[in-house]
């Protein structure tokens, strides 16, 4: 049997560094960035205006400096 994991196909950020996250299989989901900010290269997105640029990036997501979450993590930890 093969898992195919489900792929982000929208994201909007919303209050609180707070994702929502559409993803194919048609669940919308929220992300939690804030226990990121804390790392490089995420601390630069405390900066509201970097962290609003965030897009899709292949499975997951992605922000123009380059941040990015894993595909697995992005979907499993997301509520």
């Amino acid at each position: 049997m093969i898992f195919l994991r489900p792929k982000a196909i929208d994201v909007k950020p919303i209050e609180d560094y707070v994702l929502e996250i559409t993803f194919n299989n048609g669940e919308r989901k929220k992300f939690d960035v804030k226990p990121y900010l804390k790392f490089k290269p995420f601390s630069e997105l405390e900066d509201v205006k970097k962290f609003k640029k965030v897009k899709i990036a292949g499975l997951s997501i992605e922000w123009e400096n380059g941040a990015d979450i894993c595909p697995d993590e992005l979907y499993n930890n997301s509520k």
